[in-house]
């Protein structure tokens, strides 16, 4: 009977009249006592619901004990009490893993594509974390710059030490990158070993264009062969967007012993090291064989080595002191190479600067400079017969100290605002048979 009424939770029954005790029934919707347990019929189909009492009547000494329900107790407080512990309700929520699962694979996905990263405009940055690459067989080293704000001057145009800046940016990624990186300033392990560092000697630039701001450089430089005891080093730079050739340079340098001072000719430990990594190609630029003029307070037309301005001759004279600061030197504990273009552009005269813009400058550096010099900017003009002309112009520079020690010689040409540009190299020249 109770196999009978349990079932009926599950499986609707209907009634019949002769199934039921008549001592027991009740007409209408009452109750059927079944030894302890009640059945009630369902108002809408007619089955049984079943109520089955906790426990028989305890007895004490064979009386029978009335138990008081307890207080607040009710149905529904045991239809609440959890579920018994089985092997279904053991396993793990399913879905809390696959979200954790999903977690990972889309926190992955996002590192890949960071390190995936390609431009989705044309004038967005290629090279976005400034580290560069190589190319070209491995010989060519190139790196972008994005032109900023604070690089550009009154013309709103990038300076010459901005483009100075970039060219000997690349030429230290070039050593790190080609693994030729030591402990020193782009100095090789073997050159670390025996305490030398590279210096440059002469340095020529050819500026076809300037670039504004915001626009993204391309910076391409490479190393050959210069004489027994020298290495050359060229850049090409490019506008990354339309491949216009913006800048051409070409430089010498030779190697230095950081503690005597003194030139040094390249050990075969360190030839070995870097002759893999030469090419053998001409020049970018064409080499300008004129000798440099010596420039004295006679011979030159503005001389800066103080902030007056002296009158009463048919040329004035520029004098300022300009002495190096501790922000001037590098890690070599000498005044940076770029120093001394802004220094040597001091002494020229700002009708120039005003109505021409720098497109050629050869430099000759003699000897290096420590941070308790004092300097003098020497300029002399030609190929103009005054200031006002709209022809190029050409200037001859000297930076020395005041007791007539020769730091650097220089010339510069002077063309027109907005005018053409120079020849120009479109790509980078390949390697020589």
């Amino acid at each position: 009977m109770v196999a009978t009424a349990a079932t009926s939770l599950f499986f609707p029954i209907t009634s019949s009249p002769d199934s039921i005790d008549p001592k027991n029934k009740k007409l209408g919707n009452g109750y059927t006592n079944l030894g302890g347990i009640k059945l009630k019929p369902s108002a809408s189909s007619g089955s049984l619901q079943v109520k089955a009492n906790a426990q028989a009547p305890p007895k004490i000494n064979g009386t029978a004990v009335v138990m008081t329900p307890v207080e607040g107790f009710t149905s529904e407080d045991a239809a609440s009490s959890p579920p018994p512990r089985t092997f279904i309700n053991q396993l793990p929520d399913w879905s809390m893993l696959l979200a954790a699962i999903t977690t990972i694979f889309l926190a992955a996905e996002k590192q890949w594509m960071m390190l995936d990263w390609k431009p989705r405009r044309h004038d967005m940055l290629i090279d976005p974390f400034g580290i560069g690459r190589i190319v070209q067989d491995g010989l060519v080293f190139r790196q972008n710059f994005s032109i900023r704000s604070y690089e550009i001057g009154a013309d709103r145009t990038a300076s010459i030490e901005t483009l100075m800046n970039h060219l000997q940016e690349t030429a230290i990624n070039h050593c790190k990158s080609a693994g030729l990186q030591g402990d020193g300033f782009g100095a090789t392990p073997g050159m670390c070993k025996k305490n030398l560092i590279w210096v440059v000697t002469r340095m020529q630039v050819v500026v076809d264009r300037y670039p504004t701001w915001g626009d993204v450089v391309q910076v391409d430089t490479w190393v050959s062969a210069s004489g027994k005891n020298g290495m050359r080093r060229d850049w090409l730079v490019s506008n990354s967007k339309t491949g216009e050739t913006l800048t051409r340079a070409s430089s010498v340098w030779v190697m230095m012993n950081k503690l005597t001072r003194r030139l040094s000719k390249i050990p075969e430990e360190v030839r070995g090291e870097i002759e893999p990594h030469f090419m053998n190609s001409d020049p970018v630029v064409a080499e300008d064989n004129r000798k440099l003029v010596k420039l004295d307070d006679s011979t030159a037309q503005y001389v800066r080595k103080g902030l007056t301005v002296t009158t009463g001759c048919p040329i004035s004279f520029f004098s300022i002191v300009v002495a190096p600061r501790w922000n001037d030197l590098d890690v070599n504990q000498h005044v940076n190479n770029v120093k001394y273009v802004g220094w040597i552009l001091e002494s020229t005269p700002l009708g120039i600067v005003e109505s021409h813009e720098l497109c050629s400058m050869t430099l000759e550096y003699r000897r290096e400079c420590g941070r308790d010099s004092v300097l003098q900017s020497l300029t002399a003009v030609s190929g103009v017969g005054n200031l006002g002309n709209m022809g190029e112009i050409e200037c001859q520079h000297l930076l020395q100290l005041e007791e007539g020690s020769e730091i650097v010689r220089g010339r510069t040409q002077w063309r027109p605002k907005n005018a053409k540009s120079f020849g120009k190299m479109d790509q980078v020249p390949a390697q020589s048979a």
